[in-house]
């Protein structure tokens, strides 16, 4: 369908401002006769008057502003007075066309053409924006924290060779998740802190006739990231996405749409460019699992006991309202799913059914349907969840049904016989069909630095961050 503005034909940006004896950044947007305002408050302390604190707010200010375009979908998104180089502008657009693709599929709408517009400094190039300098601490990282498998096995594995980590953990003002503090206490290290306050307008969406749907969240989260990195002086804002986040959930007349596109290869390495040309000296910005499989992450996160009990990636304990939120795990969530079954080839049953409260989702027939869509084999399409792909399901099923623990699953008995896995009969991974085992190997490109590479090689048990990189690791590409 043509891209349809819901009474108006564009969207603005109003503007930002520091405030330093609040310790916020107030971001300002308008569109449709409505104004927005958002505000983020830090708690990391820091010279608020350095010029990299502004660098990294506008970089904020920029991509936060997708949060409300989504009220009309303007075909034009105007910066106001905000000036920027065709670089950027360029940025932004494929942040809002890429980051909304599936928020566009569910409303029907066809965001290729969209503009961004807005002033350029006469004579400035494309490329030309001098960057602010900054000067972090050495061996400083900061690791976004989401409480999930993927950020626990980031974590260790960043903490054994630098041991002045921190987490940061982004909420609601006022408002914490229990699913990642609880995660959070185990690890026992400092956790930096920033409160989101997104405008009100937006919790009433319906009542107030907004397009609502999905936004590219991880990118917003990621420039928050930078910016309390820089307030702190890490010199390292160390993300948990795995290769298969660059995988399309489905396609669409030949163009992909990826629910996690700002978690995606293509959103980092642009956002790495913009990085560079906002700050000069860092923080750097890169995923330590970008080579790895949800399969290999999940063998790492078996051999973290501690972890098991308190960690929660169900959907429902992340419900904004605190009424309807979950205190434990549903136990019927795609999410749910999804990480029941990644870990039932490395954790015991029974254990893993502990971690569930019982409520285990492979031991449940009625949710068969649910993994048929995981794993390709039913007539409904891959969740638009955070879930690994299928052939990650798929091998997730064939080296599960050949634990021996794992025989009366009925759920994993049906699911083997239809992707095939009915003959395995040994819980070796070296016996697993072709396919599994490449899952638990790395591959494609990263832009892990040297000093944070993983032994990506093995699979033999938890690799340490002292370990030296294999020398058949990927490269590094800029």
């Amino acid at each position: 369908m043509p891209l349809q503005a819901a009474g108006t034909d564009r969207f603005r940006y109003d503007g930002y401002e520091l405030e330093p004896a609040r310790a916020r950044l107030t971001c300002r947007y308008s569109s449709g006769g409505r104004q927005f305002t958002e505000r983020v408050t830090f708690d990391a302390g820091g010279d608020w008057e350095q010029p990299a604190v502004d660098a990294a707010a506008r970089l904020v200010f920029l991509l936060a502003g997708v949060s409300y375009y989504k009220t009309t979908a303007a075909p034009v998104v105007d910066l106001g007075d905000l000036v920027t180089t065709e670089a950027e502008r360029g940025f932004l657009r494929t942040f809002y066309a890429e980051g909304l693709g599936e928020f566009a599929f569910r409303n029907g709408l066809d965001l290729s053409g969209l503009e961004v517009t807005g002033p350029t400094s006469a004579g400035m190039a494309s490329t030309d924006r001098a960057p602010a300098p900054f000067e972090p601490k050495a061996d400083h990282p900061l690791v976004p924290f989401g409480g999930g498998i993927d950020s626990i096995v980031t974590v260790e594995h960043v903490r054994a060779a630098h041991p002045d980590t921190s987490l940061f953990v982004v909420s609601r003002s006022g408002d914490r998740f229990d699913a990642i503090e609880q995660a959070a206490a185990v690890t026992g290290l400092p956790v930096v802190r920033a409160g989101r306050e997104i405008d009100p307008q937006l919790l009433r969406s319906a009542a107030l006739g907004f397009l609502n749907g999905h936004v590219p969240v991880t990118g917003i989260l990621s420039a928050i990231a930078v910016m309390a990195a820089v307030l702190g002086g890490h010199d390292a804002v160390v993300m948990s996405n795995e290769r298969s986040a660059s995988a399309a959930t489905v396609v669409v007349d030949g163009r992909p749409v990826n629910h996690q596109w700002s978690k995606s290869l293509a959103f980092e390495s642009a956002f790495r460019d913009q990085l560079a040309r906002s700050l000069d000296g860092g923080p750097a910005y890169f995923s330590l699992l970008r080579a790895c499989s949800e399969l290999w992450v999940a063998r790492r996160f078996a051999d973290l006991p501690g972890y098991h009990p308190a960690f929660r990636s169900c959907n429902r304990a992340f419900t904004l309202d605190r009424d309807r939120r979950a205190d434990e795990w549903c136990g019927t969530c795609d999410k749910c799913c999804f990480i029941d079954l990644v870990l039932a080839p490395f954790v015991a049953a029974d254990a893993l059914s502990t971690v569930f409260g019982g409520r285990e989702p492979l031991r449940d027939a009625a949710l068969t349907d649910r993994f048929r869509a995981l794993v390709g084999s039913g007539p409904d399409a891959k969740p638009f969840e955070c879930v690994g792909d299928v052939d990650e399901c798929r091998a997730a099923v064939w080296l599960a049904a050949a634990r021996p623990d794992r025989a009366g699953t009925s759920v994993l008995r049906t699911l083997a016989a239809e992707v095939g896995a009915g003959g395995i009969d040994t819980n070796e991974i070296d016996d697993a069909p072709a396919d599994a085992g490449a899952l638990l190997q790395p591959a494609g490109s990263h832009h892990v630095p040297d000093g944070y590479r993983l032994d990506l090689s093995s699979v033999d048990g938890p690799a340490s961050a002292n370990d030296p990189a294999p020398a058949d690791a990927p490269a590094a590409t800029a």
